[in-house]
């Protein structure tokens, strides 16, 4: 991207921001299986509920719907979860926002990516993913 890169500043950025992510994490080989044959995600119907989660948690926009957290729970009932798969998507999630975004929101969005990973992974394996927040998470630690 030439030029100085935009901040993720309003729904159209935001929108982008999570297309842009599910392309890695729909072939990648930790991530991509997890996604596309246990919870089987239909991306095109998927993607407005990510977008409209990160743009309440940035602008505080109303109309996310959804229980992340009891998906993720009957995700990992099928198959199991592991601290690897919470610090792939943390991965790729700061690599896809430093790749397309700058600024207060582009920071802020990569620090509650890493919130969400340790919550989910607290509540779901017992113990909090470790993330080294230089790296993007890859300090795994399990």
């Amino acid at each position: 991207m030439a030029g100085a890169l935009p901040p993720p500043d309003d729904a159209f950025e935001v929108t982008s921001l999570v297309r842009r992510f599910s392309a890695p994490v729909d072939v990648d080989p930790l991530l991509g299986p997890v996604f596309n044959e246990v919870a089987e995600v239909g991306w095109p119907e998927h993607l407005p509920k990510p977008t409209a989660f990160w743009c309440r948690i940035l602008f505080g926009t109303p109309g996310f719907v959804g229980a992340p957290m009891r998906a993720h729970m009957l995700v990992h009932v099928q198959s199991p979860l592991r601290h690897e798969h919470f610090a792939r998507w943390v991965e790729l999630f700061v690599n896809t926002v430093d790749g397309g975004w700058t600024g207060v929101n582009a920071e802020r969005v990569k620090e509650f990516a890493h919130g969400v990973a340790r919550a989910h992974s607290q509540r779901i394996l017992g113990t909090p993913v470790e993330l080294d927040q230089e790296a993007g998470g890859l300090d795994i630690r399990d």
